[in-house]
């Protein structure tokens, strides 16, 4: 019965897969695609989520493969509807929520960066501010007044290969939008109940667009500067609300700097996961509606 084969998707995607995939460290020479697949794996099992009450009940109601009127059974039709309506406003209400927290905190951290640092030009779209500060720190506020926040010591510190290679990662984060990849995937993981949310999952997503921005700045400068800069700001810490160089393990991201392959085989092999894992979902709940199977 594909009905409870989509059951199972729903489940196998939102609790086993999001703790076994963590493991597959391969997906990390391969960052985005890897990304992909998460998403495709995210929104597959939503998708299965929402889907599952109506069809099941589809398939008690239905003789054959004919469809029911709808009419007929507007007291099952509804129960279905309120429980994928449920799914979908907790989703939105998490949005919601965790969408204006982000944007309240980056303005307020703004305005702070505004009032102690050295006051960026105006015509500039990603200016940089100058923060005093004792300890390397680099990091990058999104939103509409978008800019990069350095300390004083961070520019004191670096030679100027490794600084260009800084701003390049950061740069690489406002201009690719990983603060929306991010609030993506935080906004589905809060959503799903604690006792089956997977920490090591988000982990992993924020490793991976780490890696991502590495990878540009490695485009920019090359990974000998890319790794002495992660080391000198190792130390340093940024706002939850903004993406910053020291945002991952730095030891792992060094080690993967060091592996200069370009892995077409296995971004292939992820990519047509991925694609697999979205329309094996949709064929699934397709062929439940149809009453195929």
């Amino acid at each position: 019965m594909l009905t409870t084969g989509l059951f199972v998707v729903a489940v196998l995607l939102t609790w086993p897969v999001p703790r076994l995939l963590p493991r597959l460290t391969a997906l990390e020479r391969v960052p985005g695609p890897g990304l992909l697949l998460w998403q495709a794996i995210s929104l597959s099992a939503i998708f299965a989520s929402v889907c599952l009450a109506p069809l099941a009940i589809l398939q008690v109601v239905r003789e054959g493969r004919q469809i029911p009127a709808p009419a007929a059974n507007i007291p099952l039709l509804l129960v279905g509807l309120v429980i994928s309506g449920l799914i979908l406003a907790r989703l939105l209400l998490q949005g919601h929520r965790i969408g204006r927290n982000l944007r309240a905190a980056r303005r307020e951290h703004s305005e702070l960066v505004d009032l102690l640092g050295d006051p960026p030009a105006a015509a500039s779209y990603d200016s940089i501010t100058v923060l005093a500060h004792p300890t390397p720190t680099a990091y990058c506020i999104p939103g509409k007044r978008r800019r990069v926040v350095l300390t004083d010591s961070t520019i004191h510190a670096l030679p100027a290969e490794e600084l260009a290679g800084v701003l390049a990662h950061e740069r690489a984060h406002l201009r690719l939008r990983h603060d929306l990849v991010l609030e993506f995937f935080t906004v589905l993981h809060t959503a799903v109940p604690r006792a089956i949310r997977s920490d090591r999952g988000m982990q992993e997503v924020r490793l991976l667009i780490e890696l991502l921005a590495d990878r540009a700045a490695c485009r920019s400068v090359g990974p000998v500067a890319v790794a002495r800069a992660l080391v000198q700001l190792s130390g340093g810490a940024h706002p939850d609300a903004t993406l910053g160089v020291s945002g991952a393990p730095a030891v792992r991201r060094m080690e993967l700097l060091a592996d200069d392959r370009t892995h077409r085989l296995l971004s292939t092999v992820v990519l047509l996961t991925a694609l697999l894992v979205v329309l094996g979902t949709g064929v699934i709940a397709w062929g439940a509606l149809l009453g195929v199977g």
